[in-house]
């Protein structure tokens, strides 16, 4: 589940900014939570405001129409999303070859609080990548770019350090981990399990990591 903080301290009222500032926050949750079940063509704007309490006039006041809303939501995901890998990947806290497979769990975790009806947004906005426009695929390509960066830096790192072993070029392997996670993360909302991304797991981590 996508958290965005709403909070606020408590004490003096909030200025009309705060509050503007917590309804468009508050909409661009409700609209994560909606994009990673549904995805953006049949998901409807009517549910996302009615689930947060924002009448449909202030709604344009903050999001010029459904796909400007749409890529502001893409924008916090992929925000959100690289956070949790800089906390899994950069965490010194963690045994180095666990981070990958920590991260993995904490997703298998999150689908199944939610039942399986979330999946990864970028992964269902890919599959209507033929519906939207130019704007949103490049963001799309953009998110998983910058994913892809993150796992090849950790990879090559793990490498220098004698962790992990692999010949390949370390950008190749982190495109490729991305290339199946998404689908693994399907087969999962399919089988309402998370089989499918520990079997993944299993199989590319075997590829990488050295024998001890």
């Amino acid at each position: 589940m996508v958290e965005l903080n709403t909070r606020r301290p408590r004490g003096r009222p909030k200025s009309e900014s705060s509050v503007l500032e917590d309804s468009k926050l508050a909409l661009l949750r409700a609209g994560m939570a909606m994009l990673t079940e549904k995805g953006f063509t049949v998901s409807g704007i009517e549910p996302i405001l009615k689930s947060v309490g924002v009448p449909k006039g202030s709604f344009y006041h903050y999001f010029s129409n459904k796909e400007a809303f749409g890529l502001e939501v893409l924008k916090a995901y992929q925000q959100y999303f690289e956070s949790k890998l800089d906390y899994f990947l950069l965490n010194e806290e963690i045994p180095y070859q666990q981070r990958l497979v920590q991260f993995s769990q904490d997703a298998c975790d999150g689908m199944a609080r939610h039942h399986f009806k979330r999946g990864c947004l970028v992964g269902n906005l890919e599959q209507e990548s033929v519906l939207l426009s130019e704007s949103f695929n490049q963001q799309i390509q953009a998110c998983y770019q910058s994913w892809q960066d993150k796992l090849a830096q950790y990879l090559l790192a793990g490498k220098e350090s004698g962790v992990l072993m692999f010949k390949d070029d370390a950008s190749q392997l982190a495109q490729i981990f991305w290339l199946g996670w998404e689908g693994a993360v399907h087969r999962a909302r399919l089988l309402k399990s998370c089989q499918p991304l520990e079997s993944y797991m299993t199989f590319y981590l075997a590829n990488i990591l050295t024998s001890e």
